[in-house]
């Protein structure tokens, strides 16, 4: 951020419509940006060892309680649409998994190409032609409809409503990954003794697929997951930004633009303790799908 050219004085005064040196200077002195840049650092560290953010250059008041007021949204969309990308991605390899060499498994793995190389703004535009402007199904953008006030299970199914193209936009490229690798997971478990066994005893195939081999076949897909959570939050700059969405991937572009350091910061730091928190999650998961684990640690 330091590298870049200008800062919030410059901001301030672009917005005032112009401002002396003076001032510019009184701005940066109040802000602490007429220090070094280290000991600048030192001074951020320390309000950060104690939970403290700071204050928004640009919007004035404190850093959490901003971030705070934004997270809901992100969490929203990032959770829909890693439920959306995980339940689609495994049905779907797990049925191209049935009949590996038939029509369907190849129109999956086609589509997890298509799915998995098509930029996620693309996707989301191409939604918003489509859905929004072609067939006015959707709404275009925003987390709800502000023209009209709506309380209780309305204003839940109105969320809900514009929540559908941001969620599909963002799950559109985590989909194909975990199609992909469900269908692989599930070929190599379908090939096991204990799969074969339970054909030999006579089993249906559904109790074979979906009671014996997918709760092994989910473990890489739960894996995974954590992994990729931290490209799901910064996935969701881009597509909050397409469909105005207002959760922290909106902030973070607007304070970037702002030159708000404070915020930018802030974000960063709480996007981490998400993908920490995401990453401790999907250590409970694996625990309950595969008990071993409970077993060899203990």
């Amino acid at each position: 951020m330091h590298l870049a050219p200008g800062d919030i004085a410059d901001t301030i005064a672009i917005d005032a419509g112009g401002a002396d040196e003076e001032i510019m200077a009184a701005i940066r002195k109040d802000y602490g940006l007429d220090l070094p840049v280290w000991q600048q650092l030192l001074k951020y560290l320390a309000k950060v060892a104690t939970l403290d953010l700071g204050y928004s250059f640009y919007y004035n008041i404190s850093v959490t309680d901003l971030i705070l007021e934004r997270l809901p949204a992100t969490l929203l969309l990032v959770l829909s649409a890693q439920v959306l990308a995980i339940t689609v991605g495994i049905v779907l390899g797990v049925i191209a998994a049935r009949n590996p060499h038939g029509l369907t498994s190849h129109f999956v793995t086609v589509l997890a190409l298509v799915g998995y190389s098509a930029p996620v703004f693309w996707t989301g535009i191409m939604l918003i032609i489509l859905f929004s402007s072609t067939f006015p199904i959707f709404p275009i953008a925003g987390l709800m409809d502000v023209s009209v006030e709506r309380e209780g299970f309305a204003h839940v199914l109105d969320v809900l409503h514009h929540l559908v193209l941001p969620s599909i936009t963002l799950a559109s490229i985590f989909l194909a990954l975990y199609s992909r690798l469900a269908r692989a997971s599930m070929l190599d478990v379908l090939g096991s003794d204990y799969v074969r066994t339970a054909q030999a005893k006579g089993l249906s195939e559904f109790l074979v697929v979906y009671k014996h081999a997918l709760r092994n076949a989910l473990l890489p897909v739960v894996t995974m997951a954590g992994l990729v959570f931290s490209g799901v939050i910064s996935g969701a700059v881009l597509v909050e930004t397409v469909f105005s969405w207002p959760g922290l991937g909106m902030l973070a572009v607007q304070s970037i633009v702002a030159r708000d350091t404070p915020t930018i910061l802030g974000i960063l730091f709480f996007s981490s303790l998400v993908v920490v928190i995401a990453n401790l999650l999907t250590d409970l998961v694996y625990r309950i799908i595969d008990p071993r684990i409970k077993t060899s640690s203990a």
